[in-house]
């Protein structure tokens, strides 16, 4: 048999450099968990000799040579091979050896290498759950974040149903997706794709450029999720509006404002790399710069009871505009809740009114004692 290394060809290929820096940097005698590199000198039963001059012989053998077991029935005398040390000298003065953590060592310097260098791998998808896919690279396991796949096959699902979302990303598995790697971390055995390589960030890089924050613009809404609504406004170029940015009023569900297809207006509020944010509300008017007029510090007020926090509930006073009656007016969550059902309809005071800031704070027992009076 010629002179091969003893892992597999791609690991040939892919360790040799990597192989030259790790015995480059190596001064003294190997250690565990270094790779080291050196000639077949011998064969035994259910065990490999290796010669690792000028530090002594090498051996793999036991389990190691089990979990290699269908690499090194290829090996002959004279072969070079890369192994990795697991024990520096046991108990006979042999350097134990492992050739599969070795392949693994020289995997994981790859992936770190593809990550760098942003290399775009075609590999097939084997799996899928409600938070991405899972793609198998060298026998290893890597994730593919649903947020990181492009456009087209990231899963438009109106209601943000979970197991609708896991139906779209199992009419993946089985394909083959153009994918770099942007995490590997051979620690922590973490592998991350990413579907949105270098050419397609590039593309909207340039796209996004063409805009600038305070344009205003037609799109049409093509996702909406928890955190806001996808909005298209050139084709392959979607833009976000936070769930924040949809509407002057409390939002809970951006499902019961928008829907896929709906035409909007929206306003570029920041344009950063690839990524352009987007504004609906801001076309609006602003209704605590309105209220800035209407209303001022101890007056009481009308307000419908819209919402519990941990602070208290929030009140609206008009539309847009709420102010937050604090947990510590009341003994207990109970008692809040009681005196204020949802829905309820009461007079309030104003205790601090900030219009710029959009604070307000209002009192609900105070407001019923100056009405008594």
């Amino acid at each position: 048999m010629s002179e091969t290394s003893v892992a597999t060809p791609e690991v040939a290929k892919s360790g040799s450099s990597v192989m030259h820096n790790y015995l480059s940097s190596i001064q003294n005698a190997p250690i565990e968990g270094e790779l080291v590199e050196g000639v077949v000198s011998a064969i035994g039963r259910a065990r490999v000799y290796v010669d690792l001059h000028p530090f002594g012989s090498g051996l793999i053998y036991g389990r190691e040579y089990m979990n290699a077991r269908d690499i090194l029935r290829k090996v002959s005398i004279g072969d070079t091979i890369a192994a990795k040390v697991v024990d520096s000298s046991n108990e006979d003065g042999y350097i134990e050896l492992s050739l599969k953590e070795a392949r693994q060592a020289l995997i994981w310097a790859d992936a770190e290498a593809a990550a760098k260098k942003q290399n775009v791998l075609s590999l097939e998808v084997k799996e899928a759950n409600k938070g991405g896919l899972i793609i198998e690279w060298q026998g290893i396991q890597g994730f593919l974040p649903a947020s990181q796949l492009s456009a087209e096959n990231y899963p438009r699902v109106s209601d943000g149903d979970k197991d609708k979302i896991l139906g779209e990303l199992n009419n993946l598995i089985g394909k083959h997706l153009n994918v770099i790697v942007i995490t590997a971390d051979p620690k922590e055995g973490k592998l991350i794709f990413s579907e949105k390589g270098p050419q397609e960030k590039e593309e909207k890089e340039e796209k996004v450029s063409k805009y600038e924050v305070g344009d205003v613009l037609s799109g049409e809404v093509t996702g909406a999720v928890d955190f806001g609504v996808f909005v298209k406004i050139e084709d392959g170029l979607e833009g976000l509006v936070h769930i924040s940015e949809l509407d002057w009023g409390l939002v809970e569900d951006t499902r019961t404002l928008f829907k896929v297809g709906d035409k909007v207006k929206v306003k570029v509020i920041e344009v950063k790399d690839d990524k352009i944010s987007l504004s609906i509300k801001q076309l609006r008017d602003n209704p605590w710069s309105l209220a800035s007029s209407k209303y001022k510090k101890d007056d009481v007020v009308n307000g419908v009871v819209i919402k519990y926090n941990k602070h208290g509930a929030l009140v609206s006073i008009e539309e847009g505009v709420a102010g937050l009656v604090h947990i510590s007016e009341f003994e207990s969550e109970e008692a809040l809740k009681n005196a204020l059902p949802l829905g309820s309809v009461h007079k309030f005071k104003i205790s601090i009114f900030e219009p710029k800031e959009q604070r307000m704070t209002l009192l609900f027992k105070e407001a019923q004692t100056e009405e008594k009076n």
